[in-house]
């Protein structure tokens, strides 16, 4: 799949969106008889996605008065037949909680992508965001972007940054950070982030382009040094670190959002409504303390933005693969 394909897809949500009539099944709906089954790409019972995608639920479950169940599932290729397998496919009873790794960097690293989520599914609305953060371990003698740009520059093959492996979003956070500075550094692919954040620690490899929430206590308790988190404004879980806009780079950007839709089909009311409940459990101040513990920042919006904002991150990241010469698999 190319990047203009999925960019013109996810603009052309709002059109197909818009073509739907309230009428369908807004007044019976939600049947309080009735479970939504919510699809989260995540491993059940771990990590902060699954996190986020359960406090957020079960807000949502108490404000439309239907139980909410969560289905777990860690590859794109199982997808298919889970989805087949749901009882409800475009009445409103199914969700996708789904993140810019599936929604985006995933299928757009994969030339015959076993899951094309906008195909199947529309937008409902933004959730919360986690941005990356450039830590650096604390020996290495930089305390800002600017001499870590500079100490690279000067010392070229000495920093290694390591990630969660090739076409990761956390390489390809570090592929943006070296096309926007001119940089190089060594990649160095774990399997997985919590070996590589451990090793950072210890000092094996120098740099991280992680997500804020996998490294928070570690800057808290001063065993990593952070330079700058990778969103447009300062995480208010770590409000004394800068953006890498304040270090003179606004074009670079790479946050781990969350967002949910719904089948397409699904009538307009419905997705409406849904949208309405999510922007109202997202200004409760105990939802928002919870997500600000995981290290998220609350989002919310209309179902337009996430639409567009589909758009504007495939063509970001697609940019990044493509001068990071990530063919497609």
């Amino acid at each position: 799949m190319t990047m203009r394909r999925l960019a013109s897809g996810a603009l052309g949500l709002l059109l197909f969106m818009a073509s739907w009539t309230a009428a369908a099944t807004a007044p019976h709906w939600p049947n309080p008889g009735r479970s939504i089954q919510t699809l989260v790409p995540a491993q059940a019972g771990s990590g902060v996605g699954n996190t986020i995608a359960r406090v957020v639920t079960d807000a949502l479950a108490v404000e439309l008065g239907n139980r909410i169940v969560l289905q777990n599932f860690t590859s794109s290729h199982s997808f298919p037949g889970m989805l087949s397998n749901l009882e409800a496919g475009a009445e409103g009873y199914t969700l996708l909680f789904a993140t810019v790794d599936s929604l985006v960097i995933e299928p757009e690293l994969q030339r015959n992508p076993a899951f094309e989520p906008l195909a199947s599914f529309v937008p409902i609305g933004l959730v919360a965001e986690i941005p990356h953060i450039i830590v650096v371990n604390n020996n290495l003698p930089v305390h800002s972007v600017a001499e870590l740009t500079d100490y690279i520059a000067k010392y070229p093959g000495v920093v290694h940054f390591g990630s969660s492996g090739n076409g990761s979003a956390l390489h390809l956070a570090g592929e943006a950070y070296m096309s926007a500075t001119g940089t190089n550094m060594v990649h160095v692919p774990y399997s997985a982030a919590e070996p590589a954040t451990n090793n950072l620690v210890s000092g094996d490899i120098q740099a991280m382009f992680q997500v804020l929430s996998g490294v928070l206590n570690y800057v808290r308790n001063d065993k990593l040094r952070p330079l700058a988190v990778m969103s447009s404004e300062r995480s208010p879980a770590l409000p004394d670190v800068p953006t890498l806009a304040e270090a003179g780079y606004p074009g670079v950007l790479a946050t781990k959002w969350y967002a949910l839709l719904a089948p397409r089909g699904t009538p307009q009311a419905v997705i409406d409504r849904y949208n309405e409940a999510l922007n109202k459990v997202l200004e409760s101040p105990e939802l928002q303390e919870k997500l600000l513990e995981a290290g998220a920042t609350p989002l919310g919006g209309s179902a337009e933005e996430l639409a567009q904002l589909l758009a504007d991150e495939t063509q970001r990241w697609g940019r990044v693969i493509h001068d990071a010469h990530l063919h497609p698999r």
